[in-house]
């Protein structure tokens, strides 16, 4: 007998897998279009916090995820060997002017005190090739952002899964505990079932540029995430659509995107692009994740809603949903519930 299924196999339904798995119970993950085929199967990967001010409970989960990202995924690279790509190497920002740089400047005394002394939030003067062009003459350097690379760390989950004895399957039984991790679809059936907006896709679209950076730190600059990977690419993205006739489709908002990675970051002018990737991210209502007892299945759970930082949120989503499904210890921070997007 299964212990728990999970229906999605996205990054919050395998990661929340495996963190059942590892602790020994019985799973099995349902996806009828397999592993990382929406949302989670991107190219960027950026991993980066939210500003260390005004904090909250959602900036402290994601700071808690991020801090014990390394050991997570160092584990699933272990377990199945396969390499998620991960890198902690800290992001770059440019500072557009002298009111700016005061704010960084505060923002790093916040920092001092929020993220315990585990990161550091600082700035430094703009420097070297792989330094996006600043007005003020000075960047923002953060040690907490890390990278990795989307698709290679759901195969890197999926064979970690297999050397627990996981199945990865397109169909199978819904036995023990069930948990619906499906991404848009899954806010699709929450909105049409209740007859009120609970969430929805924004579509996204990403690159990748043939470009060796892979020991530097990502840059994020005029609304762009630049994130060198492990594999010798640059990946630069995303735009954010609510409006859009085609999900999977990149045009000329993309080009927009890449243009603006190679005027901040000149090196970038001639790497070539090797891909284009488009598709449908899971923005729940409240624009926190979803987490908790199904609204719709009596006895079930959900873990939605991921949007942007999925990735970034997924160490500590897995470990908040397996103590619930697992032990019925909630630790669900505020604004997180299911009822908070309803």
């Amino acid at each position: 007998m299964t212990d728990i299924t999970v229906m999605g196999a996205g990054i919050f339904g395998l990661a929340t897998a495996w963190a059942c798995a590892r602790r020994g119970a019985s799973v099995r993950v349902i996806d009828p279009h397999g592993p990382g085929a929406g949302a989670s199967g991107g190219v960027v990967g950026a991993l980066a916090p939210h500003v260390p001010e005004n904090w909250n409970a959602k900036k402290a989960f994601q700071f808690e995820s991020l801090v014990m990202a390394e050991a997570f995924w160092a584990e699933v690279a272990k377990a199945g060997g396969v390499s998620p790509g991960y890198a902690r190497l800290g992001r770059i920002q440019p500072v557009a002017d002298a009111a700016a740089l005061a704010l960084a400047r505060t923002r790093a005394q916040g920092a001092a005190a929020l993220w315990q002394g585990k990161a550091l939030w600082q700035v430094e003067k703009a420097t070297g090739d792989w330094c996006p062009q600043s007005p003020a003459g000075h960047v923002i350097r953060d040690t907490l952002s890390a990278r990795l690379h989307p698709r290679r760390a759901c195969a890197a989950l999926v064979a970690a899964l297999r050397s627990k004895g996981v199945e990865v399957l397109r169909d199978g039984p819904h036995e023990g505990r069930i948990l619906w991790a499906t991404g848009v679809a899954g806010l699709e059936e929450l909105s049409a079932a209740l007859s009120r907006p609970v969430g929805n896709g924004v579509k996204g679209q990403g690159a990748l540029l043939r470009h060796d950076a892979r020991d530097l730190p990502q840059v994020f600059a005029g609304g762009v995430h630049i994130v060198p990977h492990a594999d010798r690419t640059v990946a630069v993205g995303s735009t954010s659509e609510r409006a859009y006739t085609d999900a999977t489709s990149t045009d000329a908002q993309l080009d927009a995107v890449i243009a603006t990675a190679r005027a901040a970051l000149p090196v970038l002018a001639e790497a070539p692009v090797i891909d284009r990737w488009a598709g449908l991210r899971p923005r729940a209502r409240s624009r926190a994740p979803m987490l908790g007892p199904h609204p719709l299945h009596p006895g079930a759970f959900i873990a939605n809603g991921g949007f942007k930082i999925g990735f970034g949120m997924a160490p500590r989503v897995a470990e908040v949903m397996a103590d619930l499904m697992l032990d019925g210890i909630d630790r669900i921070p505020e604004g997180f519930r299911p009822e908070d997007s309803l």
